[in-house]
């Protein structure tokens, strides 16, 4: 008989058990999301989900992927991941909104170094949260137990989701005309990006912490740097159910500069009055802490606008009392002219920040 010590996977790093322990612990906060459509739970090999094609005419699937970055780190130095779910899940549903598609269901991807049942069931509760705000579907996911490649208490996400619209109602933005007012829709702070300059502002660079209560910010830093990402899809499709919306954006990492081109037809350009609009503080604390250029400010964050929407003239003020009347802060930030020679698509007209 060979005395080789046996080897087992535990010791590798990896608890098999721990899994099947944390996948059977969160079937009730999974299940709790379910909408019509969903045919299986957790825990089988992939998800089914069932079209309503009485609903549909000629149904398109719409796809996003994306992560939190970052501010993955403002969590763990919080000690708080029952929100960084909803950033996750609104990463994803409010890529899809911008062409008029619903959220049909969601995944997650989580990985980790040493799985923490604590930490990773509240990171669920809060994909849970954001699905129930979204009226998306959490239908499944992974867990990968990685031992090595992260450090303690460190961990990664990404979310994945499949939303559904009619192919004659998807918005491209090819409907876009000169003499379209742009509509903004208010942020509720950073939400998920700009993080990695943040981080370098405010902790590298001035040595703060979560802790501190920055007075201008009437809270503490982590309580400002943590509020979840706004998700606009309900309030977007209450809108697209009684008017037409010539184009969306998503204001995320690239800011005003980079996110509008990608929406915009030929000729076109954006006009942005950036005096229509206050940012809130964080961004103020930001640009006087870390000396930021006000053109990098509006290239690298929202500036407190996390959707832009062209319309017609003669609707907007409609649009805008019915975005009122779903919670959302809406006004009339810029309008959309003819590019001309050499102008860029994107025209800011600065205020002092």
């Amino acid at each position: 008989m060979s005395d080789t010590k046996q080897s087992k996977y535990s010791e590798a790093g990896v608890d098999i058990d721990k899994g099947n322990a944390f996948v059977h612990g969160i079937k009730d906060i999974v299940k709790s999301t379910h909408q019509r459509g969903v045919l299986n739970d957790i825990g089988g090999f992939s998800s089914l989900f069932a079209i309503d094609t009485d609903k549909y005419k000629q149904p398109v699937l719409v796809t996003s992927t994306d992560g939190v970055g970052t501010k993955l780190d403002i969590a763990k130095r919080c000690g708080k991941h029952d929100t960084i779910g909803i950033d996750l899940v609104a990463m994803c549903v409010n890529d899809i909104i911008v062409g008029g598609a619903k959220p049909l269901c969601f995944l997650d991807y989580y990985s980790v170094g040493k799985l923490e049942l604590d930490v990773a069931t509240e990171v669920v509760k809060g994909i849970a949260e954001g699905c129930i705000q979204s009226k998306c579907s959490l239908v499944g996911g992974e867990t990968a137990e990685m031992p090595g490649l992260y450090k303690a208490g460190d961990y990664d996400l990404a979310g994945f989701v499949v939303g559904i619209g009619d192919r004659d109602e998807l918005i491209d933005g090819t409907d876009i005309r000169v003499g379209n007012k742009i509509i903004g829709l208010k942020s509720s702070g950073l939400h998920s990006n700009g993080f990695s300059l943040v981080r370098k502002i405010c902790f590298t660079d001035h040595d703060l912490s979560v802790d501190d209560h920055i007075e201008s910010l009437g809270s503490t830093l982590g309580e400002e740097l943590l509020k979840p990402t706004r998700i606009y899809v309900q309030s977007v499709l209450a809108v697209l159910k009684h008017y037409k919306i010539n184009g969306i954006v998503h204001n995320t990492g690239g800011g005003f500069i980079d996110n509008i081109p990608r929406i915009l037809p030929a000729g076109c350009k954006a006009e942005i009055d950036c005096r229509s609009w206050q940012p809130p503080p964080i961004f103020t604390f930001l640009a006087e802490k870390g000396s930021v250029p006000r053109e990098e400010m509006y290239r690298t964050f929202n500036m407190g606008i996390g959707m832009l929407l062209a319309v017609d003239d003669d609707i907007v003020e409609d649009v805008i009392h019915r975005f009122h009347a779903h919670g959302e802060e809406a006004f009339v930030i810029g309008e959309i002219t003819p590019l001309k020679g050499d102008d860029e698509q994107v025209d800011l007209q600065f205020q002092d920040i």
